[in-house]
């Protein structure tokens, strides 16, 4: 498993000198009961840590960025771009999922896809860099793992309302959404949906709940769109 986690640790450009910190953080509870680990060797504490650091980090860059902004507009922008989705959305860029000690439970009923734990990791590793590398190291991690490609992440967390507006400001056309499949287990779903403009598709999406497949229909339908005005 450490090669694995050096893989890891190579991913996030920063290097542990204290190296179990980092096999903490990977260590979900379900893999700390089932080999009868003391419950503080799981990464619950290490993700409270990371919270806290990565809303500093969240909030002074919002401060500092956007001068005009209002304090309710600033903690529910900060909210958008810490939220459990979006962590996992970040999680995903690092295959974090991939790195995870479960348990064999959890494994079976899909853990390593699941959002919540996923994003809890995410903190649990900016956790592990604070304690290891100090604010600053958390804080680079944060910019270029989190705070990274903001735009790109805002238009796919709120797919479904940019493409309503591009619709109704450009297309006299209603917007619809199709379910076309499901598979497998219901611990462990996938649903397939398709978005209509019209009569006509212009995107399909995957995800885990009828909402996240709708949401990835419509981020592949604003692309559609795009690339359609372009040329």
């Amino acid at each position: 498993m450490e090669k694995k986690l050096r893989e890891l640790e190579q991913k996030t450009g920063y290097r542990f000198r204290d190296f179990d910190l980092l096999c903490r953080a990977m260590r979900h509870s379900s893999y700390t009961n089932e080999k009868h680990m003391k419950k503080n060797e799981c990464n619950e504490r290490l993700e409270f840590l990371g919270d806290a650091v990565l809303e500093l980090v969240s909030s002074e860059f919002l401060f500092f960025g956007n001068e005009d902004m209002p304090e309710g507009e600033l903690t529910r922008t900060r909210a958008s771009m810490v939220c459990e989705p979006s962590l996992a959305f970040c999680a995903r860029e690092l295959e974090l999922g991939s790195y995870l000690l479960l348990g064999k439970g959890e494994e079976h009923t899909g853990g390593r896809n699941r959002d919540s734990i996923t994003s809890d990791a995410l903190e649990a590793l900016i956790g592990a860099i604070y304690l290891d590398g100090g604010f600053a190291s958390a804080k680079e991690f944060i910019y270029r793992f989190v705070l990274n490609d903001l735009e790109h992440k805002k238009l796919f967390f709120d797919s479904k309302t940019i493409l309503q507006e591009i619709v109704q400001g450009n297309l006299n056309e209603k917007i619809s959404y199709k379910l076309l499949k499901e598979e497998g287990p219901d611990h462990n779903k996938s649903f397939f949906t398709a978005v209509y403009i019209g009569d006509e598709i212009y995107g399909q999406g995957r995800g885990r709940t009828k909402k996240g497949a709708e949401q990835e229909a419509a981020y592949q339908a604003i692309l559609e769109l795009h690339e359609r005005k372009l040329k």
